[in-house]
């Protein structure tokens, strides 16, 4: 083989060689891409075609005891554009030749038109849009995302998606809705502007109904930004919040804002409260604070009347609390019914406390019961200086008071006991909380307290939300166990003084229930100015139950400042029409015996 025939192999295996290495080099580059920086370079190719975008989790449900929806999430809509494609993208429509009306003809639609359609519908100008657009763009020359118009409903996204428009499109965003405007708005709460718990459960039961949002990102079409189908990555999973169950019936809670608001114009009040609760268990039926908030407008109510003041507005409650002095009496074993006193109009005892009854009248000679029929301050106070200020005390709290209710209100009131008895209370204040004066409740404890005596004693949890259902099902219920805080024997005899009470007081044709043995006290108290006085106004009050032979339900009323009719006579009709609606709601037995006869005099 000669010297030039060697050459062409050469040259052959050569070229092989380097053909070799450049396989190697893309075989190398190839697994470069798609393995080794394949993670990286997605990412990349990701970031530079979409926006990570928030999914929203739906909020819980808030429905009644009965499961219909007092709360929930409804579908809106977030209308969002690209500033960046919205400048650069070319839209263009088929629209009919002019010159030849059977035939069409595609033509460009410049961006000022295209930002009046938009403005058009969702409430904004031409020129605003196009802001929108410029000033993201100063920020951010690449910014993909913007903000047009934020929660639009069903129909005004679908009038958005008819204009067609390719750099424009909607992210869902549940939204709230209450069906049943304001019926329990007082309790419900709302949300504000800005999505967030305000006001109500919606605050106080966050926890529950609180979602989790998501994040999703999808990849779009460069030439006209339009989502790919199938390029959606989930970078977080949204999650829905819990369903809160009410103890509330939605339709009871209706009819007694109806009734309380009706009452509350006929007598010219500021503002009034009624609570119904269950007798053997604590569970809220009602609570009506009137005038009451919509939740779906918020705005539209004074601020002092967009919460419950049933548990947030503490109030020296006056003669209903001479029920509770009488069944610690009782208990205490230094009294009964039948126990007697002299009660004179006014009373000076020896530590200097001076007492005195609402009206002049000659001395009385009453028992227990017919303290309780004449609302007399002058003899409860002989009866209740027979506790210790202690034992006293220590009964008002395992009646509830003193502190907040199990149901942990937003800026619920715990009420004011007028501090330690021993160390804070003066001659005057160790009389004046006998008989409901000089210290401070609020409407529900005022409830749990005559549910304590109508259950025998037992004081029931105070119960609003019966349970919360998470979204994997999940359930919390509320607490159940109750706390003996007089004997069965001291409420049974405190129940008939009440029966006695509702049968002979001078309001016993005002509040009268045919069928039914009911046990009530009025109350009219003073309301504390904040400066150590008091206003000009009143509280007046009713609370009882019924029946009172096997109790079922508790009613209470108060109206603050009657002007037509300061006194319990503006409460007692109330009284009297909720509790009859509820015996009648619930099919309730009527009573059996007659109440007992009780002496009120001697």
């Amino acid at each position: 083989m000669n010297r030039t025939s060697r050459h062409p192999m050469r040259r052959i295996l050569l070229s092989a060689a380097v053909l070799v290495a450049l396989v190697g080099v893309f075989v190398v580059r190839l697994i470069d891409i798609q393995i080794v920086r394949a993670a990286e370079l997605n990412e990349q190719a990701q970031e530079a075609r979409s926006e990570p975008v928030t999914v929203y989790g739906a909020r819980g449900d808030i429905v009644d005891a009965n499961g219909k929806v007092l709360a929930d999430s409804v579908m809106r809509y977030d209308i969002v554009l690209s500033p960046k494609q919205a400048s650069k993208a070319v839209v263009e429509r088929e629209v009919p030749d002019p010159e030849n009306p059977e035939k069409t003809k595609d033509v460009v639609v410049p961006l000022p038109e295209l930002a009046a359609e938009l403005g058009a519908v969702v409430g904004l100008t031409g020129d605003q849009v196009q802001g929108i657009i410029t000033s993201e763009l100063a920020e951010d020359p690449d910014a993909d995302y913007a903000y047009v118009s934020k929660l639009v409903d069903t129909e005004t996204y679908e009038q958005v998606k008819a204009l067609g428009i390719p750099w424009v499109y909607a992210d869902e965003h549940p939204s709230r809705r209450y069906p049943n405007g304001a019926v329990a708005g007082n309790l419900i709460g709302f949300m504000d502007a800005d999505g967030n718990p305000g006001a109500g459960l919606e605050l106080g039961e966050d926890k529950c109904l609180a979602s989790e949002d998501g994040q999703v990102s999808y990849l779009h079409s460069l030439q006209d930004w339009v989502k790919i189908p199938g390029t959606e990555i989930v970078h977080k999973q949204a999650r829905d919040g819990g369903t809160l169950k009410l103890t509330i019936d939605t339709d009871l809670q209706w009819e007694v804002q109806r009734i309380a608001e009706a009452q509350r114009q006929a007598v010219g009040a500021s503002w009034a409260m009624v609570t119904v609760m269950e007798a053997k268990t604590g569970r809220l039926l009602a609570v009506a604070d009137v005038p009451t908030v919509d939740p779906n407008d918020p705005g539209a109510s004074d601020k002092a009347d967009r919460g419950s003041r049933s548990f947030t507005a503490p109030f020296e409650p006056g003669s209903t609390f001479k029920a509770l002095t009488a069944a610690s009496v009782i208990n205490a074993g230094l009294a009964d019914p039948y126990s007697k006193i002299v009660a004179p109009y006014r009373i000076v005892f020896p530590n200097g406390a001076n007492i005195n009854d609402s009206s002049r009248h000659d001395d009385q000679q009453l028992t227990l019961t017919g303290v309780l029929i004449e609302s007399s301050n002058t003899g409860m106070s002989q009866f209740g200086e027979l506790m210790t200020d202690r034992a006293r005390y220590d009964d008002m709290l395992k009646f509830g008071l003193g502190t907040e209710t199990e149901v942990g209100f937003p800026a619920e009131a715990s009420g004011d006991l007028h501090g330690d008895p021993d160390e804070d209370w003066d001659n005057q204040t160790k009389y004046a909380t006998m008989f409901g004066q000089g210290l401070t409740t609020t409407a529900v404890q005022i409830a749990s307290v005559y549910q304590t005596i109508a259950n025998g004693g037992v004081r029931m949890p105070v119960t609003l939300v019966d349970s919360c259902v998470s979204e994997d099902g999940t359930v919390t219920d509320a607490p159940a166990q109750g706390e003996q805080v007089v004997s069965a024997e001291a409420a049974a005899e405190t129940s008939q003084m009440l029966e006695r009470v509702y049968q002979d007081a001078w309001l016993s044709e005002k509040w009268n229930i045919p069928g039914y043995r009911v046990a009530a006290k009025t109350g009219t108290a003073q309301v504390p100015d904040g400066n150590g006085g008091y206003l000009k106004e009143y509280l007046v009050s009713v609370s009882g139950f019924a029946p009172a032979d096997d109790p079922q339900f508790v009613v209470s009323v108060s109206y603050m400042n009657a002007v037509k009719m300061n006194s319990s006579a503006a409460s007692a009709p109330v009284f009297q029409e909720v509790m009859s609606q509820v015996l009648k709601k619930y099919r309730t037995v009527p009573s059996g015996a007659q109440a007992p006869e009780l002496p009120a005099t001697w």
